[in-house]
């Protein structure tokens, strides 16, 4: 019996660390599902603003590559790329989301974490 419970629990670990390893591509869909809830998106909006977090994620990815390890240089290189994601993602917002959205990203900021406004991270080690 308890070598049955030992195989239970070991099989249980095993799906929950390969479930933890999702595709990179999941990330973003499941930021953008956040965000969905949040303020209230349409499914277009949602599909929208995943795309963008893709996008993000995939540049993020290409700027880390080039900076090799030096997080002051790379800190710099996504800044803009940090600011054109809030841009694209406001873009798809009404305006009453925008303002819902600002307060995230500015929530976010005053805590010192990374959060809603950093869609270029969303599939960077979260």
């Amino acid at each position: 019996m308890r070598k049955l419970l030992l195989l239970c629990c070991m099989f249980i670990g095993l799906a929950a660390a390969v479930n933890a390893q999702t595709k990179p591509g999941a990330k973003p869909v499941e930021k953008s599902k956040e965000l969905q809830k949040e303020l209230k998106l349409n499914d277009k909006q949602t599909e929208k603003i995943a795309a963008i977090y893709q996008e993000s994620s995939d540049k993020f990815e290409k700027i880390k590559a080039a900076d090799k390890g030096d997080n002051t240089k790379m800190m710099v290189d996504i800044k803009p790329l940090r600011a054109a994601t809030i841009s694209k993602i406001k873009a798809v917002l009404t305006k009453e989301q925008a303002v819902k959205y600002d307060k995230l990203v500015k929530g976010t900021k005053a805590a010192g974490g990374s959060g809603w406004g950093d869609g270029w991270s969303a599939t960077s080690g979260q």
